[in-house]
């Protein structure tokens, strides 16, 4: 049965090695190794499961685990932040590994997220979806999710 509830440092082993297939993933993607800051790995060189004790600890942000039978399958990672509007909600990672696909659990870790930003005051949610990622584009806008901006780039190397 698919579930979802909130990650604890117990979970901080799994989370690893699912946010390094996640990042693997972003990495071979157009774009994707700007968005995690270089083959290197994420923004400030920590991984989620080194960050997970103090990101656990921040009202701010959310981590939660999707399962099947109890077994750890995917997790989402989401924070909050001030704009001119009011609070909006950004949904970094979304993962789900590859053979637990097609079942749900993606849609449980969306769903738990946006629920828990409109709890926290939150006038919309922002996720990201690299070029020509069809299927990530397809899964925001199965939740009702629009593109509202394209950011171009261009390399002066």
């Amino acid at each position: 049965m698919e579930a979802v509830r909130t990650a604890t440092v117990d979970d901080a082993e799994r989370l690893g090695r699912l946010s390094e297939e996640f990042l693997a993933g972003l990495v071979s993607r157009r774009g994707g190794s700007l968005l995690v800051g270089g083959a290197a790995g994420p923004p400030g060189g920590a991984t989620l499961s080194e960050r997970l004790p103090g990101v656990l600890g921040d009202a701010e942000r959310l981590v939660l685990v999707g399962t099947i039978d109890d077994a750890v399958t995917g997790f989402a990672l989401c924070h909050l932040e001030a704009t001119s509007r009011g609070r909006r909600g950004v949904l970094d990672a979304c993962y789900v590994e590859p053979g637990a696909r097609g079942v749900g659990v993606g849609r449980l870790l969306l769903d738990t997220s946006v629920a828990w930003m409109e709890g926290k005051g939150c006038t919309g949610v922002d996720g990201t979806a690299l070029p020509g990622d069809r299927e990530a584009k397809n899964f925001f806008e199965s939740a009702g999710f629009k593109a509202r901006v394209l950011t171009m780039y261009r390399s002066l190397d």
